[in-house]
């Protein structure tokens, strides 16, 4: 009943972030993307996604990744040097409608093993090319949010169709949440990341949203639930058997 009753009392709402108005080079864009650094961290989505990613490949490793969203790729290195020792080589292509990634963060991928390949393209723009490239793993951090339904169901459906496994860490949307997202200035997070912390929070998932938006198919075998103090996880994993849904941890 807790549960029922704090996704009933905030409704989805979903606004444009300060930091997608902003062009890469401003100051404040900078170090907005800094200050999600430090946030990433504290929800713990590397660790998060490391303890599905290691309990789901246990037989084999994925040779293709693909995040959409991607960023700088900071999210997705911290994750690789945890994993790198079970996974390597590994072909990654980060797409993101801006060029983030630098030359020290793709020097650390290369280190690992992993080659990475930057992608400057609209995440719709390149899900629905003539010829999709198809990947092993599709990730999505804090990105899922951004979308209202119809345009979260197009996006889901196409990634559906490009990937054997697609796993998503996005913001819880509770009061809780909330609550922590109005804290971020006592951190020196700065303004657009404290005003955008706020509008995720409001855009984020609660219960089997994810689950109800992608494709209905026999072939998946979908997971989601609460992770961690704030996040929500969505896990959608290609199956020969009949599909499962499994809600909070429940088998549906």
């Amino acid at each position: 009943m807790r549960k029922v009753e704090q996704i009933h009392q905030m409704k989805r709402e979903v606004k444009r972030e300060l930091l997608d108005e902003l062009p890469a080079g401003d100051r404040r864009a900078i170090g907005s993307r800094r200050d999600l650094q430090k946030v990433n961290a504290w929800m713990g989505h590397a660790h998060i996604m490391v303890r599905e990613l290691v309990g789901a490949f246990t037989d084999r490793s994925p040779r293709s990744i693909v995040e959409l969203g991607a960023g700088d790729g900071t999210l997705l290195l911290r994750l690789a040097k945890s994993i790198a020792p079970r996974w390597k080589p590994v072909r990654v292509l980060l797409v993101d409608r801006q060029r983030l990634l630098s030359s020290r963060t793709k020097a650390e991928f290369e280190a690992l093993s992993w080659n990475v390949e930057p992608l400057e393209m609209d995440v719709f723009e390149w899900l629905q090319r003539s010829h999709p490239e198809t990947s092993d793993l599709t990730l999505a951090n804090l990105f899922l949010h951004h979308f209202v339904e119809d345009d979260l169901r197009r996006l889901l459906w196409h990634t559906a169709h490009q990937t054997g496994f697609f796993l998503a860490c996005e913001p819880r949307r509770v009061n809780f949440s909330l609550c922590a997202a109005a804290l971020l200035g006592f951190s020196g997070c700065n303004d657009v990341s404290r005003h955008d912390a706020k509008i995720s929070v409001r855009a984020g998932f609660a219960g089997n949203e994810l689950s109800a938006l992608w494709p209905v198919d026999d072939g998946w075998r979908l997971v989601e639930r609460e992770a961690g103090l704030f996040s929500h996880c969505f896990v959608a994993q290609r199956i020969e058997a009949k599909d499962d849904r499994i809600i909070d941890g429940q088998l549906l």
